[in-house]
């Protein structure tokens, strides 16, 4: 093969030559390249080229080709380089929306390039002619980027399109950290799908920088001027929610958070999510029941009640100062949180009142709309309310621990709730107590956390431990290792004595439905009863109103004003209070716990202390080492008030259940006449009320009305197999009465 056949075979075999059109093109791009070569000498005329020459010849020639081939390598990888710069470049303005390069438009390729960057100008300038991002200047680009104070003052235009583009100015000119941050993330994420294999490790780099530059962001918020760091996170978050995305939004901030604890020297977690927890509580105590807004805040809260550390930090964050002061629980986020209800915000005050405006000028059928639509948004917010806290009962001991504590000392600094007193002196009761709204509320919700159990025959019902309600003077350390968070019940009247010779047995531990039990009934106890007694009050009131003002208004008496206006204010009160105690699903709610509560009590007056319920049979046994004496008496008590409230306000609820019915009959039938099971005339008094309450009434109606559903209690009082027990207990209560 001659040299120039073997120049030509060298070139074609090079895999270079592909960029090139023709062998032809890159063996003249070859030789362009070539150094000039001194001009040939003649050859001498002493001698004929002899073997060696020619050996120097073909090597030169061999080197000539080598040469060329290098030097079209060094083109192509020079070309390389600057093709995976310009990538790198155009990435990183498609993610963070930045550029140094602020030439015109036209002269750029529009391919790859976002409509809109923030120009970096003084970066620009210290970079003297350097145009373009890359992987060695990014990070002090985003950090230029991030401390514009308005950025979009710093907008160019990318292509040579000038047609109005409102979303990309409107992502390019973001000034506020975090969510400039979260789109930069997302954008990342994106380009993750669609970069080739070599930029995807950069790409990655890109995302992770957005999540280091967020967690520096909020550990440093001081530094960016005029932005409420904090307050971006929550509304970051709000927004999530609101556009039904919460997927991205949740990602982005889990690994934030996971940065953040990672490092805790400059500010621990606590202290970079704690002024969060403070701009949330500030906000929802403005917010309505109906207020769709409301909702999107919770859900906020049940994705913190589902972050390990945040609920960590949550539960200490509402710790109150002063454990013994009951109104701070109220004021506490979660304390704010279940504050909201229908209920007049400041008692006695309907002015700004959102619910049952102009009651005598509103039909029947109009308040039982509002009413209806009251409780459909009571039955959303109690069931995110029961999501939160049974995430933080699940989220870890620690975080339980917190939480039952919380409740425990909630419910002692409140129990001044059920005094007599109480209710005489409202101004002094609302500067100590929380709000009606507050334990309304936290009852329902726990209700809830109690209906796993709360079948009449469940035999978790009977791993129930009165002996919770006998302890006294446990430390704190014993509180945590035991699981007793409840204080002060010892003090409380049970249903009958302790007999002298009975040694309270406390177990070693106690179980969480031990003390659910308890903290619900108790809560109802501070809660409910007050309510109804408020109800019971409020109809009577409102009855002597009606008459006097109808007989000032047949004698023209000019008070008939003055008597309507009295007359309206107490309507809007009643209904507004009314529409919060019967919200259908926590009547039957409540039903259940009462009927279960019912069908304990009667299995723990025979002394089954077993696994499994045992069928009621007459005559009783003598009681023996019985349970009865570490129950409190407002277990007994709630029962009564409960069903002497659906007689009242609620008749219907009955109808619903016949089998909770028959395990009312049943404790009437045992605790009634019987002493020895419950020493309170007063309260076995109570009980002839509820036998009342639930048996079927077939009174006269006004005419028009319609009668009364009363099939299932007919059902059920005419088929009850211990009615002749049920009758002597009647004529015994009533004896007893008569002689006490």
């Amino acid at each position: 093969m001659t040299d120039q056949g073997n120049n030509n075979h060298n070139i074609s075999c090079n895999p270079f030559a592909a960029l090139f059109s023709s062998v032809a093109d890159a063996k003249q791009f070859a030789s362009s390249q070539k150094p000039q070569q001194p001009s040939a000498q003649p050859p001498s005329e002493d001698s004929g080229e002899s073997q060696s020459e020619s050996e120097n010849s073909v090597s030169d020639s061999v080197d000539e080709n080598d040469d060329s081939v290098a030097e079209i390598s060094r083109s192509f990888r020079s070309r390389q380089e600057l093709c995976e710069q310009l990538n790198v470049n155009h990435m990183i303005q498609r993610i963070f929306l930045i550029t140094l390069d602020n030439s015109d438009p036209s002269l750029r390729g529009g391919n790859g390039i976002p409509p809109r960057c923030v120009y970096l100008e003084e970066m620009a300038a210290d970079l003297d002619g350097q145009d373009w991002l890359d992987k060695d200047n990014i990070e002090q680009a985003l950090f230029n980027r991030l401390l514009q104070l308005e950025p979009g003052n710093h907008l160019i235009y990318m292509t040579s399109c000038s047609a109005v583009n409102l979303s990309a100015d409107r992502d390019a000119g973001e000034k506020c950290a975090i969510p400039y941050l979260f789109g930069c993330y997302q954008r990342a994420k994106e380009e993750l799908t669609k970069v080739p294999e070599k930029l995807h490790s950069f790409a990655v780099r890109c995302k992770n920088l957005t999540v280091s530059n967020a967690r520096t962001v909020l550990l440093t918020p001081e530094i960016y001027i005029n932005q409420n760091i904090h307050e971006q996170l929550l509304d970051l978050l709000l927004e999530g929610f609101r556009a039904a995305r919460p997927e991205e939004v949740v990602e982005f901030v889990g690994e934030v958070i996971a940065a953040l604890l990672s490092d805790q020297e400059v500010r621990t977690f606590e202290e970079v999510i704690a002024p969060v927890f403070d701009i949330f509580q500030g906000r929802i105590k403005d917010l309505d029941l109906c207020q769709p807004l409301l909702y999107y805040y919770l859900d906020v809260l049940l994705y913190f009640s589902h972050h390990k550390d945040i609920a960590k930090v949550l539960m200490e964050h509402i710790q109150p100062k002063d454990p013994a002061n009951g109104l701070q629980y109220q004021k506490s986020l979660l304390g704010m949180v279940l504050n909201i209800s229908c209920l007049l915000r400041t008692p006695g005050v309907v002015e700004g009142h959102g619910y049952f405006l102009n009651p005598s000028r509103s039909s029947a059928q109009e308040t039982k709309v509002q009413e209806a639509n009251i409780h459909q948004f009571m039955g959303q917010y109690h069931e995110k309310l029961h999501q939160i806290l049974k995430s933080l009962l699940q989220r870890s001991g620690e975080t339980r621990h917190l939480l039952l504590t919380w409740m425990g000392s909630c419910l002692q600094a409140n129990a001044g709730r059920a005094k007599i007193w109480a209710n005489q002196m409202p101004e002094i009761f609302f500067q100590m107590y929380a709000s009606d709204a507050f334990f309304l509320n936290l009852g329902a919700v726990l209700l809830k956390l109690c209906q796993p159990f709360c079948k009449p025959r469940s035999p978790k019902l009977l791993t129930f431990n009165p002996t919770y309600c006998a302890l006294k003077d446990v430390s704190e350390e014993e509180r945590r290792n035991r699981n007793i968070h409840a204080k002060g019940l010892e003090k409380e009247t049970c249903l009958i004595p302790l007999p002298p010779q009975q040694q309270v047995e406390s177990a070693q531990s106690y179980s969480l439905l031990t003390e659910n039990l308890i903290f619900t009934q108790l809560t109802l106890h501070l809660g409910f009863h007050r309510l109804h007694e408020q109800m019971v009050k409020m109809n009577q009131s409102l009855h002597r109103v009606q008459v006097t003002w109808q007989e000032a208004q047949r004698t023209g008496n000019p008070m008939s004003e003055q008597l309507l206006e009295q007359f309206e204010r107490l309507m809007i009160v009643y209904l507004s209070t009314k529409a919060a105690t019967t919200q259908p699903a926590m009547l039957q709610c409540c039903l259940n716990l009462q009927a279960s509560t019912a069908a304990l009590l009667v299995q723990l007056s025979m002394g089954n202390q077993g696994s499994e319920h045992v069928a009621l049979n007459f005559p009783l046994a003598s009681l023996h080492n019985t349970m009865l004496c570490y129950i409190p008496e407002f277990f007994a008590e709630n029962m009564g008030d409960f069903f002497i409230f659906l007689r009242r306000f609620a008749d219907d609820v009955l109808e619903t259940s016949a089998e909770s019915l028959e395990q009312i009959l049943n404790f009437i039938t045992v605790f009634m006449g019987n002493v020895e099971r419950m020493k309170n005339p007063h309260l076995r008094a109570k009980l002839a009320e509820v036998l009342e309450a639930v048996m079927p009434h077939m009174e006269p109606l006004a005419p028009g009305a319609a009668q009364p559903i009363v099939f299932q209690r007919e059902r059920v009082f005419c088929s009850y197999v211990h009615a002749p027990q049920l009758a002597e207990a009647l004529i015994t209560v009533f004896v007893d009465i008569e002689f006490t």
